[in-house]
């Protein structure tokens, strides 16, 4: 056997002593791993982490009746879905193959034992596995264009493609999204894919500052200006020269400091609180606000003439329960940086807990998500997060429906579709599984609805 071959695990579940030697012998150019029970078996998967399982479905049943090999296969399953499990049964006991092949088992075989057939079935196995995992870390690297940014809804990629397109030129950008939503990262986006990359990229909070200091740490002061003013101190926007100003939360900005702002913003030039001489600037400047600013304008609590300064190209950035397929993307790339950094062993997400993220509607994004699986690598006690160290078991959340009969189905179609990619990780395979549906029926749907 090669390399590869010998450091492949195989547990094999089987109370026959005979037949366990016979097939640790065949084997024996694997790593191979036994159990006679059930509990040994799931002692074993939580070890040593087969990726292969041969498991007896004839296992003497427990103190209730139930059989332990079907619990077997159930918990393993639950424990680590990845894993392979072939099912052996006795002569003429397909249906209790079927069962298992639906409970999740990738295949079966029936005793008596064909060591040549039982080694093309297991190295099937293995070859699946191996083809799954490269799957998944590239579905894990998976990005977006942009750095920085993890996505793969259309409606995101269809974001990062105008803004490398705007990203080049100097016009000032606008972005618009819920609280949380990235607006700052994509901001640097624009800044890393512009001329400009290697000047700064100046950030200031217009929420954050008090209305009576904006205009100083914005454009700066003179030395005496006022109390306090011992030397000349430049803002934010002569600090952003040759760079990328980024304004965010716009929509705060008081009204008083509007006016001077569209002047800097038409004819780039600034005047320092206390100064007399106008300095020119010469800065790209992008905004983003999570509020109505054309509201704001009927309101007269936003100029119009900034708002359409402001706006030459406007972005409007998706909340994250609206991005198809990106929460468990994004919640996996989280949950790997965040293991790396605390140094914890937890390497996946549990079904409940990829169920409860596709679930819950994330009101505070992206932002929120960050949070969450950051606690949740903390908290978790084995390899897998669950929903409860999430702090979402139990979440069940129902979204409104259109009233007309073909658009329900459509959309329900499609949703269905996308959740049993994320959950089976892109295995068409798997989630044709999960749907209940033969692989070629699921390619016409995902051909139909234009799912790649």
């Amino acid at each position: 056997m090669s390399d590869e071959d010998r450091t492949r695990k195989l547990l094999i579940v089987e109370d026959d002593e005979g037949m366990q030697r016979q097939l640790r012998w065949h084997f024996e150019g694997m790593e191979v791993l036994q159990a006679r029970d059930r509990e040994s078996a799931i002692a074993e998967v939580r070890r040593a982490e087969p990726a292969v399982v041969l498991q007896d479905l004839g296992l003497p049943p427990d103190a209730e009746g139930v059989s332990e090999g079907f619990r077997c296969v159930e918990e393993i399953l639950a424990l680590k879905p990845q894993t392979k499990i072939i099912v052996v049964t006795g002569h003429h006991e397909t249906a209790n193959a079927m069962r298992a092949i639906a409970m999740g088992a990738c295949d079966f075989y029936e005793k008596p034992v064909d060591t040549d057939v039982l080694d093309l079935i297991v190295q099937r196995a293995f070859h699946i596995h191996r083809l799954e995992e490269q799957n998944r870390r590239l579905a894990t690297t998976r990005r977006s264009p942009l750095d920085g940014v993890v996505a793969s809804d259309p409606k995101m990629l269809a974001v990062c493609r105008m803004i490398e397109k705007v990203a080049p030129t100097s016009v000032t950008c606008l972005l618009l999204g819920e609280s949380g939503t990235g607006k700052e990262v994509l901001a640097r986006a624009i800044h890393e894919l512009s001329p400009r990359r290697d000047e700064p990229f100046v950030a200031i909070n217009c929420a954050a500052v008090p209305e009576t200091l904006m205009e100083s740490e914005l454009f700066g002061y003179e030395k005496g200006a006022f109390t306090g003013a011992h030397k000349r101190t430049l803002g934010k926007v002569e600090t952003a020269s040759g760079g990328t100003l980024f304004l965010d939360e716009i929509g705060d900005m008081p009204l008083a400091l509007q006016a001077k702002m569209l002047r800097f913003l038409q004819q780039r030039v600034i005047d320092r609180v206390g100064g007399r001489e106008e300095i020119p600037v010469d800065v790209r400047v992008v905004c983003a606000t999570n509020r109505n600013l054309e509201q704001m304008v009927r309101d007269g609590s936003f100029r119009e003439d900034l708002f359409y300064r402001v706006s030459e190209i406007v972005i409007d950035i998706p909340p994250l329960r609206e991005r198809a397929g990106d929460k468990i993307l994004l919640a996996r790339h989280m949950l790997s940086q965040f293991a790396k950094e605390q140094g914890s062993r937890v390497n996946g997400l549990a079904h409940d807990a990829a169920e409860a993220i596709e679930n819950y509607p994330w009101p505070g994004n992206i932002r929120e998500m960050q949070n969450r699986i950051k606690r949740a690598v903390i908290m978790a006690e084995g390899k897998l997060v669950r929903a409860e160290d999430l702090g979402l078991s139990g979440v069940d959340m129902e979204a409104g429906l259109p009233l007309n009969l073909r658009e329900v189905r459509q959309r329900a179609e499609t949703a269905a579709i996308r959740r049993a990619l994320v959950l089976s990780e892109d295995s068409v395979s798997g989630a044709a599984k999960l749907l209940g549906i033969t692989r070629p029926t699921l390619y016409d749907l995902m051909q139909k609805y234009e799912i790649t």
